[in-house]
């Protein structure tokens, strides 16, 4: 049912003269100018929270307005230099399970993985070469900065050069590097670095409204913990495998010396998951003092991880219940005043009839004045336009008026719902709404 309200309302129309320069100087701006179309598609859509920045109020807007990129200079929202990042970000999951394995593990480099490191880098370089000519967001005037030497100004004097040593392969550092640090996997460790690329995905998908940001969370935490206790097993049986079998944890082992690679490394990480986990069976403990003390830092880590986590996950459980929390609530101090005030068994029903109906609005995506409300006046008026004019046309009390009159009407209605043997109008009352009855039925009831 939709109500016209009682208020007046004033429409303005506004005519736009567009004046074209002729001067050599118009047509140089005219020139370096992107229309929103290809913006949209090039930097990233209107929907995006991580595209390009909203430009400044004022007369200031007019001498930061967005220009055509140099030649050979790349967009960070272009689609393809996204798509491009994404695939680093898959190489990173792989860089982030064998560096620790690698160091843990591996005394030799196994062939396999060597060749498939090497070709990980060289993406990674290719990647190095490409960030110099990447624009790159100015935080201070909020533009895009496509000079190649400030590109690259910028690159080295922050990330070139761990970018740079964690691409090095590790065949070439151990001959550079001295006989203490030559331990294979050591310098893949720096590799780790890769890792904030992960973050940034993640905290550019939270803000994806294609994507649920519940999910989203939930996987940011599982990979944590993956990552933490694939890294705490790696290091454990690496302080264990560099010393005497006896004197590890590895002699609690029913038969650690002849297992696999394989079988050490889960019988790592069943115990790195039940000291992450608190449950601790005891079966694998640390024996020498190195160990203890790698264990004691990694509870006190736990410790942290664990109230990230436990506060992270009662966070989104919280706002996914708390709409019914609301709504009981709210049930309850209506029902309170009804039975404080003696109000009429009548009353009561229809005021948590109403109740329910706004909590069922609100769970099935249907606040629709909330959102109609919070966007300009000229999208409420097209949408009231396209909603509601073609019941407007069919009612008889408006047939024959003028389209502008009709435009008028359908922009002051609201949609509203009402749940059965509800009162819409009292008897012996003034309304100020008139209603359209759109679905449903109403019935005229006389009280005596």
């Amino acid at each position: 049912m939709w109500k016209r309200g009682a208020k007046k309302s004033f429409s303005t129309l506004c005519d736009t003269f567009h004046h074209e320069e002729t001067t050599e100087e118009g047509d140089d701006k005219e020139t370096n100018r992107i229309e929103l179309d290809q913006i949209s598609k090039d930097e990233g859509s209107q929907y995006s929270l991580t595209g390009l920045p909203l430009p400044p109020l004022g007369a200031t807007a007019a001498t930061n307005r967005r220009h055509k990129l140099r030649p050979f200079i790349i967009s960070p929202y272009n689609s393809r230099y996204r798509l491009w990042e994404s695939f680093l970000v898959v190489l990173v999951f792989y860089t982030a399970w064998v560096c620790p394995f690698e160091f843990g593990f591996l005394i030799e480099p196994k062939i396999g993985l060597s060749v498939t490191d090497n070709v990980v880098n060289a993406i990674f370089a290719i990647d190095i070469v490409l960030t110099f000519f990447v624009a790159y967001l100015d935080k201070a005037t909020y533009l895009l900065i496509d000079k190649p030497k400030l590109i690259a100004w910028r690159y080295t004097r922050t990330w070139l050069a761990f970018d740079v040593i964690s691409s090095i392969p590790s065949e070439l550092a151990r001959k550079i590097l001295p006989s203490s640090l030559k331990t294979y996997g050591l310098f893949n460790m720096l590799r780790l670095w890769r890792l904030r690329r992960v973050s940034a995905m993640f905290e550019r998908l939270e803000k994806d409204r294609h994507y649920s940001y519940f999910w989203v969370r939930c996987s940011k935490l599982i990979c944590v913990t993956l990552f933490t206790t694939h890294f705490a097993a790696c290091l454990f049986y690496f302080i264990a495998a560099h010393k005497e079998l006896k004197s590890t944890w590895l002699s609690l082992g029913a038969d650690s010396a002849n297992d696999s690679i394989w079988g050490l490394y889960v019988t790592s990480m069943y115990w790195s998951i039940t000291t992450l986990s608190t449950v601790g069976y005891g079966d694998l403990h640390p024996v020498n003092t190195g160990e203890m003390v790698f264990d004691i830092f990694f509870m006190l880590f736990n410790l942290g991880l664990t109230s990230y986590i436990i506060g992270n996950m009662t966070n989104l459980v919280v706002q996914l219940t708390s709409r019914t929390r609301k709504y009981r609530d709210t049930v309850n101090a209506a029902s309170g005043f009804a039975q404080r005030n003696q109000l009429s068994i009548r009353l009561q029903e229809q005021m948590l009839a109403h109740l329910f109906m706004k909590y069922r609005t609100d769970s099935e995506g249907l606040q629709q004045q909330e959102i109609v409300d919070s966007l300009p006046k000229a999208i409420r008026s097209s949408i009231a336009q396209y909603l509601f004019d073609i019941h407007v046309k069919n009612v008889y009390l408006f047939h024959g008026v003028s389209e502008d009159l009709r435009f008028q009407l359908v922009t002051e209605m609201k949609a509203e719902y009402f749940p059965p043997r509800e009162d819409v109008i009292l008897h012996n009352e003034a309304p100020t709404d008139l209603y359209i009855l759109v679905t449903g039925a109403a019935a005229e009831e006389m009280w005596f």
